[in-house]
């Protein structure tokens, strides 16, 4: 087993370190699935060519460079090249819906504003409607095309990246969390965090081999679960990556496991959801000529595990040799770096009922084994943390609580960020007692850790604490509602908070009768009584980019009577008025930005953006 050298303290020196692996590194799948290759060489090759150019364009070490890079090679070649020169990525999700573009530029605004970017980098189908960012955002002084960067003529950039000087104290990136909203938080990542936390997931959760282990990954790069586990870890470790574009699994889940299939990878990760779906889309026919017995770790993480997810992804999946051993629970988030917990790969993963009543009213997790469904509660453990680190569990007043407490969850150790980016307020109260504080409910049982869910999202009814995902994992059960997409919280009533349940469903008719069974169904199971279900159309409910459920924007939208209007299609009247809104305006500010900068003809490039070439 490999492993990286003990001098490696940037992301620097891991790219330097890999420079001289020439045999294997990062395979990258276009959305017909055929492959281009880059040996780790290559990439640190062309990290060096990218930092170059970055230099020249004026970019200086510790700028903020903004990203919104929609393919997965020019992301992770311009993401390295932009570390190489000493240069801060701040990694972004590209618009997804075209329903969604005021929402999305406003965030996008924010976020570059909170980062202070000095530039942005996209590519020339997403720029058209990016452009009106140089008059929104103070200080962003240009967009760069990512096919200029890729294409430019190296002999004629003359830059030396001898003068980068970067320790690991040094900022590598900003994180922004997934759920950024009117107040976006930039996790400060460090080169010291990022190795600390690569070699705690590589080589104490993993036990990776750079000799036979192959990554497989369809996440977003723009997310810390895709690119630090499956982009900067590998390279650390010198282990091997294919890369899926994150749409194709999107449009077709079965693609996942195929290409696990295909190229025979040993350690996949995916959140909760992503297992329901490649289960039931995962037909016998496609079933046939599978073999799964390679994997050797399946990490489900960034979000609440359900266990009859898991064991239906098992039980679809077993028969064509995958060793329900391989299933690894996860637990981590941002300002961790990424990691936090990983179960072990010795047995297969593990789960505890608890006494709901016990959990819900006293805060204890103590064990279940009666008949009860209503006082039946059953988490997934997440296994232990890794060497150098610690796992707490803190009450209100900040005491440590002992083993079955409920409570919420402490981390300490080198992976932890220093806070947030010019933000030291949110910065001392994420980092109170030397702890990070995590925002997540949970307990220690026999050595495993339990995650039972969100501080902010607790449901306390009628003084009774409830745990939301409890209650959309019972609603699943109701027929006609679309799993993995129900959402639970509480709102005031004339006298105190009542419970509001939004679900997915596909039905058309009878809707009534279908929103009376939800009600019904969590009153029987749990005793508690909804006040209102509302029922949306797939795709109603508000997501992040990387696919999680936003309760708090839910319960906000289902407040302000809003519900499901981001939803809209390209065929919509409003989207297209929308549309042409954003270009008009990006045209604007692309024409101003041109005559500022003496480039070609304003009239030129206004036709070029409001009338894109067909492609």
């Amino acid at each position: 087993m490999k492993q990286v050298r003990p001098m490696a303290e940037t992301l620097i020196d891991v790219l330097l370190d890999a420079s001289n692996v020439t045999h294997k590194g990062y395979t990258f799948l276009d959305d017909a699935m055929s492959a281009e290759e880059w040996s780790f060489a290559d990439l640190a090759q062309e990290a060096d060519r990218r930092a170059a150019y970055f230099r020249s364009l004026g970019l200086k070490q510790g700028d903020r460079l903004g990203m919104i890079v929609p393919d997965g090679k020019d992301f992770v070649l311009s993401f390295f090249g932009a570390v190489r020169a000493g240069i801060v990525p701040v990694p972004m999700y590209p618009p997804l819906a075209l329903g969604k573009l005021d929402s999305y530029v406003d965030t996008a605004t924010r976020i570059l504003s909170t980062a202070g970017a000095k530039m942005l980098l996209t590519n020339k189908q997403v720029s058209p409607i990016l452009w009106s960012l140089l008059s929104r955002v103070k200080g962003l002084e240009d967009i760069i095309l990512t096919e200029k960067v890729a294409n430019h003529d190296a002999s004629k950039v003359k830059q030396d990246l001898s003068d980068v000087r970067i320790t690991g104290e040094d900022t590598c990136f900003l994180q922004f969390t997934s759920g950024s909203t009117s107040d976006p938080k930039g996790v400060l990542v460090s080169h010291a965090n990022l190795v600390a936390n690569s070699k705690a997931i590589m080589f104490d959760g993993l036990k990776s081999d750079s000799e036979t282990d192959i990554g497989v990954s369809w996440l977003p790069l723009y997310h810390d679960m895709g690119l630090i586990g499956f982009v900067i870890a590998p390279m650390l470790a010198h282990v091997p990556v294919v890369f899926l574009p994150t749409l194709s699994f999107v449009k077709r889940p079965t693609s996942w496991m195929e290409a696990v299939n295909k190229y025979r990878g040993t350690i996949t990760f995916a959140p909760n959801f992503a297992f329901g779906l490649a289960a039931k889309r995962m037909s016998p026919s496609r079933l046939e000529g599978m073999d799964l017995s390679c994997l050797r770790v399946v990490g489900c993480g960034a979000e609440p595990i359900n266990p009859n997810t898991m064991r239906n992804f098992v039980g679809t999946f077993e028969g064509v040799g995958l060793n329900p051993n391989a299933i690894m629970p996860c637990y981590g988030m941002a300002e961790a770096t990424l990691a936090i917990a990983f179960d072990d790969l010795s047995s297969p993963f593990k789960t505890v009922t608890i006494d709901r009543d016990a959990y819900e009213e006293q805060h204890l997790a103590t064990r279940y084994d009666g008949d009860d469904p209503a006082r039946a509660l059953e988490l997934v453990a997440c296994g232990a943390t890794f060497s150098a680190h610690e796992v707490g569990i803190m009450d209100d007043h900040g005491v440590l609580l002992k083993n079955g407490k409920v409570g919420e969850i402490v981390f300490r150790g080198p992976s932890i960020t220093s806070g947030y980016f010019d933000n030291a307020d949110a910065s001392k109260e994420l980092l109170a007692g030397g702890w990070l504080h995590t925002g997540d409910l949970g307990f220690v049982l026999d050595g495993q850790l339990f995650i039972s869910g969100r501080k902010k999202d607790l449901i306390i009814l009628n003084g009774r604490n409830y745990y939301p995902q409890s209650i959309e994992w019972e609603v699943e059960h109701v027929e006609g509602i679309r799993r993995g997409n129900v959402v639970a919280f509480s709102t005031r009533g004339d006298n105190t908070e009542e419970l509001v349940i939004v679900a997915e469903t596909k039905v058309e008719e009878g809707l009534d009768e279908l929103a009376h069974q939800i009600k019904m169904r969590v009153h029987d199971v749990l005793g508690v009584r909804a006040r209102d279900v509302v029922l949306v159309g797939p795709g109603g409910l508000p997501k992040t980019s990387s696919g999680k459920l936003q309760r708090r924007r839910t319960k906000a939208q289902y407040e302000a009577g809003e519900l499901g209007r981001e939803n809209r299609t390209m065929g919509s009247a409003a989207t297209k008025v929308k549309l042409a809104k954003h270009f008009t305006a990006s045209a604007v500010a692309r024409i101003k930005h041109g005559i500022k900068k003496g480039s070609a003809p304003a009239r030129r490039i206004a036709s070029r953006v409001l009338r894109p070439e067909s492609r």
